[in-house]
């Protein structure tokens, strides 16, 4: 079974959740509704939004579709076409998302660097994919892993940006792109948030790779012994 396949696949899952769906599209109009009158905080309040939006419909995806990857991946699908598929199907519904809220900016807000905005709110959608779905593979449910992704985007509203801790959260790149969209501050800004997502990128792609290919390599049983023949001899 190929990439492509399984992305059809999971897109056709994920349009079934029409209420799960729905969040995705007005949780985060409600984070940058609430500091609207900020704008920087409103536009990074938006990008977190949108991160926990995702990595949430991310972890629920993976979770329901754990039983169903094992019995395809007993019949031969490839453990990378099942999770790279996933995490196509995922990005592509959250590029939607971070589109219609680069137009809902574009209107509200006066910001110097409106394309800056618009790699915030993709980098924060290709980073919440992969990061749903190691959560999941922490926590294997879905309450429970839901509450994981709120205790990561609490931290990340709530610890300071400039302290060395705040690097290690995976979010942390979308205070530098803020920075750099709205204060027009210089390009290493744009260096840092950058180098920041593709660190946090790669890393969550591949512990979450990795994982799905141990899960779902196929159980080697033991090879069956002849019995001795007890038979006497006459």
């Amino acid at each position: 079974m190929t990439v492509l396949t399984i992305t059809v696949t999971s897109l056709r899952e994920l349009s079934r959740r029409r209420i799960a769906l729905l969040f995705v599209l007005v949780l985060p109009l409600v984070f940058y509704l609430v500091r609207i009158d900020v704008q920087w905080q409103a536009i990074r309040f938006l990008a977190l939004g949108v991160g926990w939006a995702i990595a949430t419909l991310a972890l629920f995806s993976h979770v329901g579709a754990r039983r169903l990857d094992q019995r395809l991946a007993v019949v031969g699908a490839s453990p990378t076409a099942l999770f790279f598929g996933r995490q196509l199907a995922l990005v592509a519904t959250g590029m939607p998302v971070a589109g219609a809220y680069l137009l809902l900016v574009a209107i509200t807000q006066d910001v110097p660097r409106l394309a800056a905005v618009g790699l915030l709110l993709v980098t924060t959608v290709l980073i919440a994919a992969p990061l749903g779905a190691v959560v999941s593979l922490v926590v294997p449910r879905e309450l429970e892993g839901a509450l994981a992704l709120l205790s990561v985007m609490a931290l990340q509203l709530l610890v300071d940006p400039d302290d060395t801790a705040a690097k290690l959260l995976p979010l942390w790149s979308t205070r530098e792109l803020s920075a750099y969209a709205i204060e027009a501050v210089s390009s290493d800004y744009l260096q840092r948030s950058l180098l920041h997502f593709g660190l946090v990128l790669a890393v969550c792609v591949l512990i979450g790779w990795l994982t799905s290919i141990i899960r779902l390599a196929p159980a080697k049983l033991p090879a069956p012994q002849v019995e001795a023949d007890t038979t006497s001899t006459r």
